[in-house]
């Protein structure tokens, strides 16, 4: 992975947003010859997948009856390594503006001015920031987390998650046999989570408490303990090393609203079948774009990808044709 050193770049195509679909249109420009440079507020690829889900299991990927979310983000990168893409990670897309040439010139958080011809949007939902614990705000980093990098780290302790999600009854299932022992508390007494799913956490050893909130962590320097507070008032004290705060999160485009894009339903963006956006150049895929019909799936953002980038294909060479062919055969031949 080449990360980005220079104040300046100029590359044929920028990818706002490193997440799957990113990666894909990363490889999919690579492979119309376009030169391309990823920007990204988070400091490793991958977006949400990486940060909140590296270890779910994923089964709507074409070819994969499953996939984890670090193998999927593995592969995205691989097949785009051949390409060489340029990694500008840990910085957000700031600006955005047309020089006096019609290019269109991206400035960073960073300071780093990016200078391309077309853009495409991958950036999911924007930037997101987990829901806090309330209980939790001195606990961060000593014992309270938003998401499980790694299941690992969790081995033989005593762990306590807060929600009634998906993440929150994923995380209580993968922990289930490497942790000492699993602790699901929800707010309600019906959960969010897909039915099947909360089957299988009453079905499983994790302890499963309803109507009732973590309300304090206790310890020294770090978690011992928590203490959940029923509806009714009653509470007990459970050990526990590890708090997982699976809460939510709130979602911001942050500075791309200043773009001049339109925007709908205060986080999406509207495309037309090119995935072109309403400003030239500008083009959307993936959970980010709006349109009739749309169905946010990554399996539906690597179509929008390819969709996207032979479009901004033709218009940066007007000479190049929209179907550039199929990739067996244009691979077979390069090699």
């Amino acid at each position: 992975m080449t990360q980005a050193a220079a104040a300046r770049i100029d590359r044929d195509l920028a990818i706002v947003g490193a997440g799957p679909v990113g990666l894909y249109a990363a490889y999919y420009a690579g492979f119309r010859g376009l030169s391309t440079v990823i920007i990204d507020s988070l400091p490793e690829p991958g977006g949400q997948v990486s940060a909140m889900y590296p270890e779910k299991a994923i089964y709507d990927i074409a070819g994969f009856p499953q996939v984890r979310g670090r193998d999927l983000v593995a592969g995205l990168m691989e097949q785009g390594a051949r390409f060489s893409p340029t990694y500008a990670l840990a910085q957000r897309a700031q600006s955005l503006r047309r020089d006096d040439d019609g290019n269109i010139e991206i400035s960073t958080d960073a300071g780093m001015l990016i200078r391309v011809r077309a853009v495409v949007i991958s950036g999911g939902i924007g930037t997101f920031t987990p829901r806090p614990l309330p209980a939790g705000e001195d606990w961060v980093g000593r014992g309270l987390h938003f998401f499980v990098p790694a299941l690992d780290a969790h081995a033989g302790q005593d762990v306590v998650i807060a929600g009634g999600g998906d993440s929150a009854c994923d995380w209580a299932l993968s922990l289930e046999p490497i942790a000492g022992s699993v602790t699901l508390v929800h707010r309600r007494a019906a959960f969010r989570a897909h039915a099947h799913t909360v089957e299988q956490v009453h079905g499983s050893s994790v302890r499963v408490i309803t109507d009732a909130q973590v309300t304090k962590l206790l310890g020294a320097d770090t978690l011992e303990a928590v203490e959940v507070t029923a509806k009714s008032g009653e509470y007990a004290t459970l050990p526990a090393q590890a708090v997982i705060a699976a809460l939510g999160f709130t979602a911001n485009l942050g500075p791309i609203r200043e773009w001049g894009i339109d925007i709908v339903g205060n986080r999406y963006i509207p495309v037309d079948t090119t995935m072109a956006t309403n400003v030239a150049g500008v083009f959307a895929a993936g959970d980010i774009t709006d349109y009739r019909g749309k169905v946010r799936l990554i399996a539906v953002g690597f179509g929008e990808a390819a969709t996207a980038v032979n479009n901004a294909a033709v218009l940066i060479n007007p000479d190049e044709q929209l179907f550039p062919g199929h990739s067996s055969e244009s691979l077979l031949i390069a090699g």
